[in-house]
C-alpha cells in the first residue's frame, strides 16, 4: 500500500498527474478546435479550467502543488473534463487524499457513454443535474441562453435552493407555475434523500434549506404524497439581449447513474429558433481584437 507522509507530497503528485493527463488529451476529444498554433498537442490550462468550471489561477495552483485539499467536486470535475477512465479517476481521488464517492452517495459521475451523448449535442443548450438537483455540468450554449453557470457557487448550484432562496433563473413563470415547480422539486428531493440516507452533503443541504426557507420546511414536513405533475415542456426564457424565446425543455433521465439531462430546443424555422441561434452566437463567439 502506498503511504503518503506529507500533504505537500500529495498535492505535488496530484498536480503532476493533472498536468500529465492535460498534456495527453487532444482538444478534439473534448469538443474543442484543434487548429491554431499550439506549443503542445494537449489541452491548454485555460481550456481545462473552463471545462471543469474552476478558475485558471486555481488550476495553476493545483498543478504546482500550491493549493491544498481540492474538494471531491473539483476532483470529479477534473476527472470528467479529462475524460478519465474509472481506474484513472480512482487514482486521481487517491492522489487528492480522497475516496471516490461510494454507492451511498448521490452520484455525479458522467460515464464515457453519457459524455459521448453530451458531445454529440454540443450545439444544443443542455445542463446535467444529479438526483438532488445539484448542477453537474452545463455546456456553452446553455450558459449563453441561461447565464454563466460558473458564477453559481455553494448552495446556489442546487436547483431547489436556487428556486426557493437564490438567484432564480431566466424562465418566465406565473406564481402558480413557480409554486408547482418548487413543490415538485421538494418532493423529488425527499425521494432522493430516502435513496441516499448516508449522503452528508445532501443532509447538509436539507438542513440549510430548513433553516432558511419556511416554505421548504412546510413542504418537507407535510404529509408525503404523489409528486405534482411535471410541468409543461414548453418554457419561455427571457434572454437579456434577444428577448423572450419559447422553447421545449426535455428531461432525459440516465436511470443507472441517476442523472437528469435538460435539453432546450426550438421549433425549426420559427422566430424562436432564430432568437435561440442568435443568443448562442452572442454568448459563445470569441471576439478577435
Amino acid at each position: 500500500m502506498l503511504a503518503v507522509a506529507h500533504t505537500g507530497e500529495v498535492n505535488s503528485e496530484f498536480g503532476a498527474a493533472v498536468r500529465r493527463w492535460r498534456d495527453s488529451v487532444a482538444p478534439s476529444t473534448v469538443g474543442l478546435p484543434s487548429g491554431g498554433r499550439r506549443r503542445a498537442a494537449g489541452l491548454r490550462r485555460e481550456e481545462l479550467a473552463g471545462l471543469a468550471g474552476i478558475s485558471v489561477d486555481y488550476l495553476t495552483r493545483l498543478e504546482q502543488g500550491r493549493a491544498t485539499s481540492p474538494s471531491a467536486q473539483v476532483v470529479e470535475a477534473l476527472a470528467r473534463s479529462l475524460r478519465l477512465a474509472d481506474p484513472e479517476r480512482e487514482l486521481l481521488f487517491r492522489l487528492a487524499g480522497l475516496s471516490a464517492p461510494g454507492p451511498g452517495v448521490v452520484p455525479t459521475r458522467i460515464t464515457p457513454g453519457v459524455q459521448r451523448l453530451l458531445d454529440r449535442l454540443a450545439g444544443v443548450p443542455l445542463v446535467v443535474y444529479d438526483a438532488a438537483w445539484n448542477l453537474v455540468v452545463a455546456n456553452a450554449p446553455y450558459d449563453a441562453l441561461m447565464g454563466e453557470t460558473s458564477a453559481l457557487t455553494g448552495n446556489d448550484r442546487n436547483g431547489v435552493w436556487r428556486n426557493l432562496i437564490g438567484s432564480g433563473s431566466r424562465t418566465v413563470q406565473t406564481p402558480e407555475e413557480h409554486a408547482d415547480q418548487v413543490a415538485r422539486l421538494v418532493a423529488e428531493l425527499r425521494m432522493t434523500a430516502a435513496r441516499y440516507p448516508k449522503d452528508a452533503t445532501l443532509r447538509r443541504l436539507v438542513s440549510d434549506l430548513r433553516a432558511t426557507s419556511p416554505q421548504f420546511t412546510e413542504l418537507w414536513d407535510g404529509a408525503p404524497g404523489p409528486a405534482p405533475a411535471e410541468p409543461s415542456r414548453h418554457k419561455v426564457i427571457q434572454h437579456p439581449t434577444v428577448g423572450p424565446i419559447a422553447l421545449e425543455c426535455d428531461i432525459l433521465v440516465v436511470a443507472g447513474d441517476d442523472l437528469r439531462i435538460m435539453v432546450y430546443t426550438a421549433e425549426p424555422g420559427t422566430e424562436d429558433a432564430q432568437r435561440l441561434e442568435l443568443a448562442i452566437v452572442l454568448g459563445t463567439q470569441s471576439l478577435v481584437g
